[in-house]
């Protein structure tokens, strides 16, 4: 009631776009502890329900005791607090980074003002706890002697992992990539989650005792067997990353790529020096088209930038939300308003407006007589009541074509890839996700559990991170029957 939102901010649009390097900035500690004064006195707190109503989430699904670590944090016990977030969240440098904050959506105080700024002062403590060496291996202090595998190292896999690890099974790792971490490594770019982060992360997992076997893909270069027969439970996390495709002629002529692809090259080329994307994967001096509206899309849209691109569009077939919750969108449920996210935001400070065309879809992408593409035709749809249905109708004389000489497709993940589900003949749902029995793990066969997108589909890094935790207690309780 004193005190209103500070929000963190940010290196100056100018400065960012030149490099790679986070581009958040903390506000000082006095003002952090002003901040989480603004939890205090909360009559019934929702930000660490944990739910989900109608597909929407309410409040954090780890279930952070956020009131609690607000409160140590507003003392100024930093050190306590962060043990206090560690209680629920394996990993807060993670969190504090990229998640989109479900708890400041169903902030109590949000119902009437802005909510407290509960993702600023988790990014703080993980700094606060790495600053004053907090960041320390857990050693398990007892061995089951019992062995499990944990195909996939993103999110949900590093979760599964830890959990198994400190409840005394001894876990080995397997991930396809050169390199651990899945999403968190080549999936989400550098500015957003500095790799040095993943990294130590990594060498604190290992110094507990996890092992990380790399270039190992389960079913090609690794025999399923090799699992099976080794493993007296298997994990499987590996994620919903079957990209979802733009259904438009042209779509395989050169300089069409998925957005997965775009931004591994693009990281690749900045871990490894050695490494040299091809020009098809770069987007300097290019008249770059990106077709999606999520995180994915903003990324591609700012990594563009940093590549030096003549110019960026981003296209999404969803008309703008409006810029305040609608009356079918009420508090605690995630607000599903207008954000203009940092990629947008640089965009818009540097070619003079914002990249984002509403309500516009991909008609077809023309190309060259060498099979490049050189353009989109695009049109503008709008949705029309016709009796108790809505229909998609495009808008008489909307229709325009887009130079472009990249177009990077961010439209999300469709499921699993098939080949893993395949080798175990492993059970479906209709969405092609691994099946489970409700609201458990274990897939339709013995000994082998999943977790994360492949097993709730394309999703959050703290959903995956609640699964993987959730998956890791059933697969213990398996092995202890």
């Amino acid at each position: 009631m004193v005190f209103e939102r500070a929000e963190a901010t940010n290196r100056p649009i100018q400065e960012r776009i030149k490099d790679y390097k986070e581009f958040h900035e903390l506000q000082p500690e006095s003002v952090l502890r002003e901040q989480a004064t603004r939890c205090m006195d909360c009559g019934v707190s929702f930000c660490h329900a944990g739910m989900r109503i109608d597909g929407l989430s309410i409040g954090c699904p780890l279930s952070n005791l956020i009131p609690e670590i607000n409160d140590l944090v507003r003392r100024g016990l930093f050190a306590d607090a962060y043990q206090r977030l560690r209680r629920t969240n394996p990993f807060p440098e993670f969190t504090g980074r990229i998640c989109p904050a479900l708890c400041e959506g169903s902030c109590t105080l949000g119902e009437h003002e802005l909510p407290v700024t509960i993702k600023d002062i988790e990014h703080f403590l993980d700094l606060y706890a790495a600053a004053n060496d907090l960041i320390q291996p857990s050693i398990p202090t007892a061995s089951t002697g019992r062995k499990v595998a944990v195909v996939g190292s993103g999110p949900a896999g590093l979760a599964c992992a830890w959990e198994l690890n400190q409840l005394g099974e001894h876990v080995t790792v397997f991930e396809r990539a050169d390199r651990p971490g899945g999403l968190l490594m080549y999936g989400v770019p550098t500015m957003k989650l500095d790799k040095a982060v993943v990294d130590r992360r990594i060498r604190i997992m290992e110094a507990e005792g996890i092992e990380f076997v790399l270039n190992a893909e389960v079913a090609r270069n690794l025999p399923l067997g090799e699992l099976t027969d080794s493993y007296d439970a298997i994990v499987l996390c590996c994620g919903s990353s079957k990209p979802r495709a733009l259904d438009v002629p042209g779509t395989d002529l050169g300089g069409v790529v998925y957005a997965i692809e775009y931004l591994t090259a693009s990281t690749r080329t900045f871990l490894d020096a050695a490494h040299q994307s091809s020009d098809a994967l770069d987007a300097k001096g290019k008249e770059v088209v990106v077709i999606g509206g999520g995180d994915t899309g903003t990324d591609c849209v700012a990594t563009a930038l940093r590549q030096q691109a003549r110019s960026i569009v981003q296209f999404q077939h969803n008309p703008a939300p409006p810029l305040t919750r609608a009356e079918d969108n009420p508090w605690p449920l995630w607000p599903k308003v207008l954000k203009t996210d940092y990629g947008q935001l640089e965009a818009l400070e540097v070619f003079g407006k914002d990249p984002r065309e509403f309500e516009t879809s991909v008609k077809e992408v023309i190309g060259d007589e060498n099979g490049r593409v050189t353009a989109v035709k695009t049109a503008r749809f709008e949705m029309q009541w016709q009796g108790e249905c809505r229909i998609k109708s495009e808008v008489e004389g909307s229709e325009k074509t887009i130079p472009a000489d990249l177009v990077l497709i961010a439209m999300g993940f469709e499921s699993p890839e098939p080949a893993l589900i395949e080798a175990f003949t492993l059970k479906t749902d209709k969405r092609g996700n691994v099946w489970t029995p409700e609201d458990a793990y274990s897939t339709s066969l013995n000994a082998v559990f999943c977790a994360g997108d492949m097993h709730r589909g394309q999703s959050l890094v703290v959903w995956a991170l609640m699964e993987g935790r959730k998956a890791a207690l059933e697969v213990h309780e398996f092995l202890n029957r």
